[in-house]
């Protein structure tokens, strides 16, 4: 592909935990509702259990997003089966998505899912840390794709692309070590003291603590990326807008660009402008109309 192509092409859209605009995130019915959208590609958060499944959630603790409270990885499969994880969103379920108990979903769960779309999809799978269970997450998220059929090398299962996502440069390295660097995703976030501070609720001397820590993250990141050892970036929007020399060293090195999270009319147009090639959105049936107009 030459760069006029890539002025032309429209990025590809995945759905930032399904279409989660629409329903609550990680369910059955917000994946669903991506692949009708159109999606090019779905974005999970992958933990592990007590017993070692792979579920899909984003926060580490059920209080946000289910009936539940407490740490994912001191649960069963079986008692996470027992909580609900859509009625807090408040969107009526159509049938054609399932019942409420059918909402919670495994990563095996969703590969199935992405198996009946009909088509080729992707799926960016994001590997949550801090993990009570380590690199452990790693090594099982790996062993059970294997066991489905999944091989690195392409890192494809049937008709889903697989690539693969973390903050924690310790989780890139490890995945790495099985899978091509085109296919391994380096996310990064642009980290301020005062932002932790407020978005934590945490006081002048723990707030910089933690903040120290999490730039300390953001620079590890932005070293990966630079020394080119994963082959896709992925910044937040936040970061896009904040950092230009970065995101403009990166694109011209050849790195591939998964923007998170844009939503936004004028965010989507920005990273249209800039050449991103994969923008991450709640909305992909909304930022899909906007790039077909566009393009």
């Amino acid at each position: 592909m030459t760069s006029d192509d890539f002025a032309t092409a429209r990025p590809k859209v995945y759905a930032h935990r399904g279409s989660s605009a629409a329903f609550a995130e990680h369910t059955r019915a917000a994946y669903l509702r991506a692949i009708d959208d159109g999606a090019d590609g779905v974005e999970c958060d992958v933990h592990l259990t007590r017993d070692q499944h792979v579920v899909l959630l984003h926060d580490s603790n059920l209080d946000r997003t289910s009936t539940g409270t407490g740490p994912v990885a001191e649960q069963t499969l079986e008692e996470l089966r027992e909580l609900d994880f859509s009625s807090w969103k408040g969107a009526r379920i159509p049938e054609a998505y399932g019942g409420v108990a059918d909402q919670f979903l495994t990563l095996p769960e969703l590969l199935d899912i992405l198996r009946g779309a009909g088509r080729d999809i992707g799926l960016a799978i994001e590997l949550k840390h801090p993990s009570p269970y380590g690199l452990k997450l790693e090594d099982r998220v790996l062993a059970l794709l294997a066991e489905e059929g999944w091989t690195p090398e392409e890192s494809r299962l049937e008709n889903i692309q697989v690539s693969f996502m973390s903050f924690d440069s310790d989780s890139v390295q490890r995945l790495l070590e099985t899978v091509p660097a085109e296919h391994v995703c380096q996310l990064v976030d642009d980290y301020t003291v005062q932002e932790i501070r407020e978005e934590l609720g945490l006081g002048f001397l723990t707030g910089g603590a933690v903040a120290n820590v999490m730039k300390a993250m953001q620079e590890e990141a932005e070293r990966v990326l630079d020394e080119g050892q994963a082959g896709i970036a992925g910044p937040g929007i936040d970061y896009v807008r904040e950092h230009a020399r970065n995101v403009q060293r990166w694109l011209e090195a050849g790195r591939v660009f998964r923007v998170w999270t844009v939503d936004s009319q004028k965010d989507v147009a920005l990273c249209q402008g800039l050449g991103i090639h994969e923008i991450t959105t709640n909305k992909p049936a909304q930022v899909l109309a906007q790039l077909m107009v566009s393009s």
